[in-house]
This record gives structure tokens, sequence and C-alpha cells, in this order.
């Protein structure tokens, strides 16, 4: 499991569909559709239900998406840790 993976799933949730996620994350949907599938390999579990257009989550995939979803906002925290301790504030 990457970050990446992470910031994939929620752009397929945002934009209910896998080829306009790959096109917001510049990647291809191939790309795109083979890190998801990997991270639902990893979690032994089925995020997206793709029978339905737009892609919805399933139960599972909506926990997994809530929690990848703090865990990117925790990572970027610690990405501006380092200019906090320089004394520059930021937003």
């Amino acid at each position: 499991m990457n970050f990446r993976q992470l910031e994939y799933i929620l752009a397929v949730h945002e934009h209910g569909h896998f080829g306009r996620a790959a096109e917001h994350c510049d990647v291809t949907q191939a790309t795109l559709s083979a890190m998801v599938k990997r991270l639902e390999e990893e979690l032994d579990v089925t995020i997206f239900d793709r029978s339905r257009s737009p892609v919805v989550p399933t139960e599972e995939g909506l926990v997994v998406i809530s929690m990848s979803r703090d865990l990117l906002i925790k990572s970027d925290g610690l990405k501006n840790l380092k200019s906090s301790f320089e004394g520059r504030l930021s937003g």
C-alpha cells in the first residue's frame, strides 16, 4: 500500500469514473485501475462496485475511502512539519 494508491481511490470516488480519475491524476486508466485493484487485493476488500455507472464505493469501500482521506491529510501535515520547525507559517 502506498499514498499514490490512496490518492487514486479518492479520485475515483470523487469523479465516479476510472477514466476521469486517471485524467485527474495524470496517469493512464490502465495504471490507475491496476493500482486500485492491487490495493483491493492487498486489503482483501472490494472498494468499488464497477457494475454501476457512475462507479460507486461498496460499504467496505466507504470505510477505506474515509480512512484514506484521513491518512492523506495527516501525511500533508507531516510534509509541512519542516516549515513549522523553521518558524514559517503555512496554511
